[in-house]
């Protein structure tokens, strides 16, 4: 029997039914706001071409003493393995406590690279090759002695230029023979870092150009295949004027690198003091990737490299951004956004074991690292860990907020998100506002759709990123925000966020080659979906 009710009875039906379903949600800690589903359709045989794997070209760490300690070499060997990052970038290669260079009674130089030899040394056991950063200055080279950070790197030019060469050239012939040229033609050469701030740079523009011709006439005395490069600027600065200058003066350049990062205001923050608000642009990072290309274009050096050796949500190493699962979503935005634009988008940083202002010993302070100083896996961590999943090969996908992939065993790799802005704007401070518990929205299911898939038997798991799920952060500040974490409650955070599947199940694709996944998905949700033929 079929019971046909009045227009009156049918809209005061579907409210009910509204209702019930908002009711629902919200016993479930969901508030759905304009759910608008959402599909993702591909077809396995309409490829894109080989996947960009610009993500984890290179990663950055604090400084280069910090590489000798074991707890470090033990998160970037965890790193490595599960996100697959190339190369390392780091400061302080030459600073005072690597005890590079010294001079005698005479003011001879003294070469000293038993520490530097070490760290590239363990690098390389773990296939992780050096972006070398050739900085800061020896204090006995410098010309004064204005430093930066708790562990004082000396950001004054040399007072003699001629040693400064001949250090950068002795340091060259000695990677040399201790790597072989082979080894040495795969690394970069980034001259200093940021000297466009008077913090990390006490010269001029001009001085700087000098330091960096300088090292580049050492360089290429050894070996004119190595490859050498800058400014390292902050803000996207100085890459025209770089080039401008290197081409009218004849000296060699191979890349040209800057820095990003996604707030309204301000580029250092050495002690971390200052407030700090998240861009509401929507193209923030992604828009100075975009100008920087353009800028290499116009130069004439159309094909010179780009690499963005830092970048990240903020520059501050007290924003709590960084441990709050929005970072995840707001990662995987900004990668998407950029596309081929950069040969490299060095995240920074790697760890938490990071001491610019000084040893830190709270657990989530808002650090740099994508995990925390004890080994625990923040939200960000797994933004690249899904994306070193991918498979090889990019499948033609016209949603701009997903990967989707194949690899050669006939799986199917998705890597979807949702990024949502849900800052409250430039009144409120990221240090106010991402320490709090910030649950989130309801954004209605997200379907993935495929056609042309081999027939067969297939595993299906599903992974989440997002609000209370491998979200430490949130979990932390359930634990009442302790000012130290006990080795249970170390081992406890790191159970509860492990990257487990949150679905795994099998399923049978026939003869007409469709395969479809539901999923439910909030304001800053990364699902990553794994289809692996059996």
């Amino acid at each position: 029997m079929y019971t046909i009710l009045s227009t009156q009875k049918l809209a005061l039906h579907k409210k009910q039914v509204k209702n019930l379903l908002l009711g629902t949600a919200l016993l479930a800690g969901i508030t759905i706001i304009n759910a608008q589903n959402r599909t993702i359709s591909v077809d396995y045989s309409k490829t894109a071409g080989p996947l960009n794997t610009t993500f984890n070209e290179c990663i950055g760490a604090g400084r280069a003493n910090e590489g000798l300690r074991a707890d470090w070499q033990q998160q970037l060997a965890f790193v490595k393995q599960e996100c697959g990052f190339r190369y390392i970038r780091m400061h302080g290669l030459l600073t005072d406590d690597m005890a590079v260079y010294k001079e005698d009674s005479k003011g001879n130089p003294m070469y000293n690279y038993m520490y530097i030899d070490a760290l590239f040394d363990y690098l390389l056991s773990i296939d992780v090759k050096p972006f070398v950063e050739l900085g800061f200055m020896p204090s006995q080279m410098a010309s004064s002695s204005k430093t930066i950070f708790w562990w004082r790197g000396n950001v004054t030019p040399p007072k003699d230029y001629a040693k400064w060469e001949a250090l950068i050239k002795n340091l060259i012939q000695h990677w040399t023979e201790r790597y072989g040229a082979e080894e040495v033609k795969s690394w970069y050469f980034e001259v200093w870092n940021e000297p466009n701030l008077d913090g990390f740079w006490a010269g001029t523009q001009e001085e700087y150009f000098k330091l960096y011709k300088h090292a580049a006439k050492a360089i290429k005395e050894v070996n004119k295949a190595y490859k050498v490069g800058g400014p390292a600027t902050a803000g996207a600065a100085w890459i025209p004027e770089m080039l401008e200058f290197c081409k009218k003066n004849n000296v060699p350049i191979d890349f040209a690198s800057t820095h990003s990062y996604g707030v309204e205001q301000g580029f250092l923050d050495e002690f971390g003091n200052s407030g700090t608000v998240l861009s509401q642009k929507p193209m923030a990072v992604a828009e100075d990737v975009l100008k920087s290309r353009k800028e290499i274009q116009d130069s004439g050096l159309k094909n010179l490299e780009l690499h963005y050796t830092e970048w990240s949500a903020s520059y501050t190493p007290a924003d709590p951004v960084h441990d709050s699962y929005h970072e995840a979503a707001y990662i995987l935005e900004k990668l998407k956004q950029s596309g081929t634009a950069a040969n490299s988008m060095s995240y920074w940083v790697f760890t938490d074991i990071f001491e610019e202002a000084g040893p830190r010993f709270e657990a989530f302070h808002g650090g740099f690292g994508l995990l925390t100083i004890q080994g625990i896996n923040k939200p960000a961590f797994y933004s690249y860990s899904f994306l070193n999943k991918l498979g090889n090969t990019e499948l033609s996908n016209a949603d701009s907020r997903s990967w989707v992939t194949k690899d050669t065993k006939g799986g199917l790799q998705v890597l979807l998100w949702d990024f949502t802005n849900t800052h409250p704007g430039k009144e409120v401070n990221n240090q106010v506002y991402y320490i709090k518990d910030l649950p989130a929205k309801g954004k209605g299911k997200a379907t993935v759709q495929v056609k042309g898939m081999a027939k067969g038997t297939y595993k299906v798991e599903a992974y989440k990123v997002g609000y209370k799920a491998n979200d430490a952060h949130t979990a932390y500040v359930e634990m009442g925000r302790p000012a130290q974490l006990n080795k249970q409650q170390v081992e406890k955070l790191k159970a509860e966020n492990n990257g487990k599947a949150y679905y795994t199940g099998t399923v049978t694709i026939k003869a007409d080659g469709t395969f479809s996944f539901d999923a439910d998905i909030r304001e800053n949700d990364v699902i990553f979906l794994n289809v692996t033929k059996q």
